[in-house]
């Protein structure tokens, strides 16, 4: 009894320091086992005094027990828990709320127990902020005849069913892409789909049982989207359907919410807009292409991400080298293709392993339309072709899209005829935007005369290296431009650091014209408007110093002049959104990165109740709390916003007055007036045992809630003043995102202004980035002509010299000199002597000259070139089934297909991948196909002496009188004492000594292989074998006895 008692004093005086539904249910257990106890007592006492056996002594020893003899009792029953056993309710008066029911225990909180919550069914992991429970049948409520009381536990029910119905639907409206539905702050895929997206994304993957069977899910928090949509649409390339929650219309600010769910959008490679894993510095192009005819196709390419879109009719022959040169992430076909195997479009995507997709047929006219097409802006002269291929990239949009579809496109056609055309195979081997190692930036072209400042201009530069110029007027212009910052270092140094400041208008403006973007994107926006203004007005006074000191009109400005005069003046824009928008200062509250982005979103409903409550929870609290809000939009913006700010000030002041009161009336220092989601607008005692008894005493406070150091009270004057500062706050969002939404119409109309100026700015920031590198690496301005001339003083290859110069190094640099009457150059040396290296370097001379840029040699004379082909590094293609013989043969077929007379060549060591005389027979039908029929600028390289015996050349002699356009040129090897040094110095004349080797010592060959290798050189060289020798196999056979004899000693 006294153990019990102890008991019983321990459980009242823990209940006692316990507040809420739990302590109260506790407090009266205690109070019933108390009254059990003391009836008990009560009883024992009587008996004790009626009974004279009973003994006062409580203690005795085992051997003083009495012995009582009897039968073994029964075994107990299997024990179960006491789940049948019916617990009768405690009948116990106990202190009410003042709306409480007293006969309904579970009115005395709102919350839920823990026994309750036990039993319930856990669907938040479904529902999100639609969070429902579903109570469990009570055990005293089964029948008897019950196969089991756990099962009460396992017979859960499906989903709930609107959002099970909403997968489904999505499910089978999209059943080729992954889904993730949006439920509350996180996304989640649910069903059958969900194991494959656990195992793609790495995940914990989980599961409910049933009664019709399991259900499969997995999610990942919100703030982890970009990260796994990175996964699934860069890495595995699967389309991700993107279903975001809407909340509903409520008919009052107290009714549960509702959501509505649905697929805003489709991402895939070539649909991304403004993901944070998007490289800012490429072009992500999605690509469609139409149905072949007639040989030809069209081709129509767009960047969603910034809306650059072009398109051009092409042969389905030069296919492969647009696929190549325009890079893109995705390729669209006509949906009739998919189980295509025979179609030549298909095959040639297959070979370049471009990403294919499919489109529905389609037709969008390319004139502006108003049945919910996309209108195609300045679309005059589109071919047939083209206008196909529009037509499906803009169906494809569509479907990809959705509610993010933008309106119309800008159209800008893609002239070939002014631009230089590189083959797929050059652009690789040139090594141009990646390199051959691995495929990566570090190595190329493009990653070591990067010098430029935006991401727009980066993207520029890598569009001008892939297609250069031919035409002569604009190669002029972009030199004059890289001339002007040259000599001026000083503006080139100022308009660079402007250029940091500048953002990505194409990419912000797009995001604006697809119904995205937020208030620090118009921020951006303007900011760049302000540097686009400080760069002209700098260069305009550089310009009028020039004048001034110089006293002529400034040579080289005439170019600058036009693009100036095209810069629109955007000042009204800047101006607008200045007084607009709240710049982020450091002081004040600061919202964080998830509330900045809440008022960018689209426009749902103009009522008040679709406010993000996590934006609306944190301006509540930051008022509520004294501390300064960071309001995204002035009040002075409209007449509106300022009435809905002075409101909202003289609640506030409401409030302090209010609160100050309560704490004069009540003498109640720690009394605040406070906002929480759980107990909404209440009175906070933050030492109720020093302030709480006048406050208990009064009428107008109701006690909420206490714990061991504070307490709260509802007050009806307070809830009526907080309610109306939350309506306010409310009105307020809703109002700066209406004035977002107006600022962000009035930008995109300014949209072909800002996209004008921006590709000016572009430009600058390329001509800048190319004078930077040409004082940084001592590159010359080239001139050009319109003859064939090719003529390159004390040349260096660009990538290479950078190699070299990390280590130490320096470049051997090559000179050239080819015009009509010395068209074709045979190239021959040792190995690893800088033929390759010297091919390379030419054409990549040509392609820098015709991007603008200035060239690493120390003069350049260039007729402009249309074309530049290569034949250099090949290697086999075993999935294709092609042999690297079959590869150059591929290649040196296109070229003599396809060269003409302003074009380049490089071709080294054709024919090396077969038997020795027929290698020479094709390498030297290569030369004369060149020579007589291409008629371009060729530089050639072998190993076959033979084919310059052909040719009519000699050591001695430079010319040849059969082919007399012809010039030889070698390298040579420097020995001395035994040792040998490459010179990497180009010579007139013929090397037919390829000292290999030389480069198989320095490989670091055994040394039994080293002398095998040289006295079989050494036999060949004193029998005169050569493949045209006759009795070839007897002389060969006694070479390889004498090597055997080798062997054997």
């Amino acid at each position: 009894m006294q153990n019990a008692l102890k008991a019983s004093n321990r459980f009242l005086s823990s209940s006692s320091r316990r507040t809420g539904p739990r302590a109260t249910r506790c407090r009266l257990q205690a109070f019933q086992i108390d009254k059990n106890i003391s009836t008990a007592a009560t009883n024992d006492a009587q008996s004790t005094i009626d009974d004279p056996v009973v003994k006062t002594v409580t203690k005795k020893a085992f051997s003083e027990l009495p012995k009582v003899e009897g039968q073994k009792s029964i075994d107990l029953p299997s024990w179960d828990g006491g789940l049948r056993l019916k617990i009768e309710k405690v009948e116990v008066p106990v202190k009410m709320r003042e709306n409480d029911d007293p006969t309904n225990l579970d009115n005395l909180t709102s919350k839920r127990t823990r026994r309750k919550r036990a039993g319930t069914i856990k669907e938040h992991k479904l529902e999100g902020s639609e969070r429902t429970s579903i109570k469990s049948s009570t055990f005293n409520e089964r029948s008897a005849t019950d196969s089991s009381p756990l099962d009460a536990i396992s017979e859960k029910r499906e989903p709930r069913k609107q959002l099970a119905e909403e997968i489904r639907a999505n499910l089978a409206r999209f059943p080729d892409c992954i889904l993730l539905t949006r439920v509350g702050q996180f996304y989640e895929s649910i069903f059958d789909q969900a194991q494959e997206v656990a195992a793609l994304l790495s995940i914990k993957l989980a599961k409910r049982s049933y009664k019709e069977g399991v259900v499969w899910l997995c999610g990942f928090p919100l703030a982890q989207l970009d990260k796994h949509l990175r996964t699934l649409v860069e890495k595995h390339h699967r389309p991700v359907a993107l279903c975001e929650e809407f909340m509903k219309h409520r008919g009052t600010t107290t009714s549960k919410p509702s959501f509505e769910r649905r697929v805003v959008r489709i991402l895939t490679p070539g649909t991304l807009i403004d993901e944070s894993f998007i490289n800012p510095y490429v072009n992500n192009y999605l690509l469609a292409i139409s149905t072949p005819k007639d040989e030809t196709v069209g081709l129509a390419w767009i960047d969603i991400s910034t809306g650059e879109f072009s398109s051009l009719e092409t042969s389905l022959a030069a296919l492969s080298d647009h696929l190549v040169r325009i890079g893109p992430r995705e390729v669209v076909l006509h949906g009739s293709l998919r189980e295509s195997v025979t179609d030549p479009v298909k095959k040639a995507l297959i070979e370049e392993n471009a990403l294919i997709s499919y489109a529905l047929s389609g037709h969008v006219s390319v004139i502006p339309d108003v049945n919910n097409q996309i209108a195609i802006e300045d679309s005059e002269e589109i071919s047939e072709r083209e206008s196909e291929s529009i037509s499906l990239l803009t169906t494809y949009i569509r479907e990809r899209l959705l509610e993010h579809t933008p309106k119309s496109l800008r159209y800008s056609r893609n002239e070939s005829n002014d631009r230089m055309q590189i083959d797929a195979h050059t652009l690789r081997a040139l090594e141009i935007k990646e390199n051959l190692a691995d495929g990566g930036a570090t190595g190329c072209l493009m990653s070591t005369i990067k010098r430029t400042v935006t991401s727009s201009g980066t993207r520029l530069l890598s569009k001008w290296l892939s297609s250069p110029s031919a035409s002569l007027v604009e190669l002029t212009s972009r030199q004059d431009l890289v001339e002007i910052f040259y000599e001026l270092p000083w503006l080139r140094q100022d308009v660079m650091q402007c250029l940091k400041k500048a953002g990505d208008a194409a990419k912000i403006l797009q995001r604006f014209s697809l119904g995205r973007g937020d208030v620090d994107d118009l921020l951006q926006i303007k900011h760049t408007i302000s540097t686009w203004h400080t760069i002209k007005q700098r260069i305009l006074l550089e310009r009028t110093r020039v004048v001034s000191e110089d006293g002529v009109s400034g040579r080289h400005w005439g170019c600058m002049d036009i693009l100036l005069s095209k810069v629109a003046n955007l000042a009204s824009i800047a101006v607008r959104i200045e007084h607009a928008v709240e710049i982020n200062q450091s002081t004040g509250a600061v919202p964080p990165d998830e509330v900045n982005e809440v008022i960018g979103e689209d426009l749902v409903s103009s009522d008040a109740s679709l406010s993000s409550s996590l934006d609306i929870r944190w301006r509540l609290t930051n008022l509520l709390t004294g501390n300064d809000v960071l309001w995204r939009i002035k009040p002075q913006f409209s007449e509106d916003l300022d009435e809905l700010h002075c409101r909202l000030r003289k609640s506030l002041v409401e409030k302090r007055d209010l609160e100050s009161r309560f704490k004069e009336q009540y003498d109640a220092p720690s009394l605040s007036l406070k906002y929480s989601p759980g107990l909404g607008f209440h009175v906070h005692l933050a030492r109720p045992r020093r302030d709480a008894d006048r406050i208990a005493k009064s009428q107008v406070f109701h006690k909420i809630s206490e714990s061991a150091s504070t307490r709260t009270y509802f007050n009806e004057g307070w809830s009526r003043i907080g309610n109306s500062i939350k309506e306010l706050v409310d009105a307020i969002y809703i109002a700066e995102k209406y004035a977002f939404a107006t600022l962000r119409s009035e930008v995109t109309c300014e949209a072909t202004a800002i996209r004008r100026t921006a590709r000016i700015i572009d430009e600058l920031d390329v001509a800048s980035a190319f004078a930077t590198l040409a004082a940084e690496m001592n590159f010359v301005k080239p001139t050009f002509t319109t003859s064939n001339t090719l003529e390159i003083i004390d040349g260096r290859h660009p990538t290479v010299e950078v190699g070299l110069l990390a280590s130490g190094r320096s470049f051997t640099s090559n000179t050239l000199s080819m015009d009509d009457s010395s068209r074709l150059h045979i190239i021959t040396g040792p190995n690893m002597a800088g033929k390759s290296t010297y091919l390379r370097q030419i054409a990549l001379i040509t392609i820098l000259a015709q991007t603008g840029s200035f060239v690493p040699a120390k003069s350049a004379r260039l007729g402009v070139v249309d074309k530049v082909f290569s034949r250099v590094g090949a290697k086999d293609d075993l999935f294709r089934d092609r042999s690297t013989f079959m590869v150059e043969m591929l290649e040196t077929s296109n070229i003599l297909k396809n060269a003409t007379e302003r074009s380049l060549v490089i071709m080294d060591e054709v024919g090396r991948g077969t038997t020795m005389t027929d290698g020479i027979s094709i390498a030297f039908a290569a030369i004369c196909h060149l020579y007589y029929k291409n008629r371009c600028r060729t530089l050639f390289a072998t190993h076959f002496h033979e084919v310059v015996d052909m040719l009519g050349g000699n050591a001695d002699r430079t010319e040849s009188d059969t082919f007399p356009a012809i010039r030889y040129y070698c390298t040579d090897v420097d020995e001395t004492d035994g040792r040998f040094a490459y010179s990497h110095l180009m010579r007139p004349g013929v090397n037919r000594q390829s000292h290999g080797l030389k480069v198989a010592q320095l490989a670091g060959m055994p040394p039994l292989a080293i002398k095998i290798a040289s006295e079989t050189l050494s036999s060949i060289s004193k029998r005169h074998i050569s493949p045209f020798s006759e009795n070839i196999g007897s002389q060969l056979r006694s070479i390889g006895k004498e090597a055997a004899q080798i062997l054997s000693d």
